[in-house]
């Protein structure tokens, strides 16, 4: 059973219909006994960074995804979900994060001829060892909505990379934790190969 955290998110039931697609089972859920029992966790998310700390804190989500994470529970962040993953963002200055991870979230440069929010196709290149990219080709092309990126403090956990006005870390893993700051559920089906290896770890 994959558990994905209703926080008020956006986008939970595109992630929750590419899993069924998939033939997995899933859950929608806040309450703490299902997310520490189920096999594997979603954060999705879309929208503001505070704001969505503000929702998990009012949900009393924060230790039970940090429990959760601890425990070796497969754990997913999707676009916004990945950057609360990590400590702080520029979005929301003063605002702690969930810090599953180390790395701080940044807004994507200005640069003449590239509109921000970025949104569309981008191609990875992909860390050959990254275990929720196994079978996809080096520059596959996945879906990005953002104005904010991620800048890890640990190159090694950087499990893809794509570049929009600067080097922007797409995709971030260590141990049982993984990020994609792209959305799987809308990148056809390098997406939902994305999330099927990530079903099957």
């Amino acid at each position: 059973m994959i558990a994905i955290i209703d926080y008020d998110a956006g986008n939970l039931r595109s992630v929750e219909k590419a899993l069924h697609h998939l033939g997995q089972d899933t859950i929608i859920t806040r309450n703490r006994e299902e997310l520490l029992n189920a096999d594997k966790i979603i954060l999705p998310g879309v929208g503001a960074f505070g704001v969505a700390m503000d929702k998990l804190n009012h949900y009393n989500l924060v230790e039970t995804i940090q429990e959760a994470a601890e425990s070796g529970i497969p754990f997913l962040g999707i676009c916004l979900g990945l950057q609360l993953m990590f400590e702080s963002s520029e979005e929301s200055k003063g605002v702690k994060g969930l810090g599953l991870l180390q790395g701080k979230i940044v807004r994507i440069p200005d640069c003449e001829g590239l509109k921000i929010p970025h949104i569309g196709w981008n191609s990875l290149t992909i860390n050959p060892k990254a275990k929720l990219f196994q079978g996809i080709d080096n520059n596959a092309y996945v879906y990005f909505v953002h104005s904010f990126y991620l800048e890890a403090s640990n190159k090694e956990e950087v499990a893809a990379t794509t570049h929009y006005s600067t080097l922007i870390d797409a995709s971030a893993e260590k141990g049982n934790v993984f990020g994609c700051q792209f959305h799987p559920e809308k990148s056809g089906e390098v997406g939902l190969k994305i999330l099927q290896n990530f079903a099957e770890l």
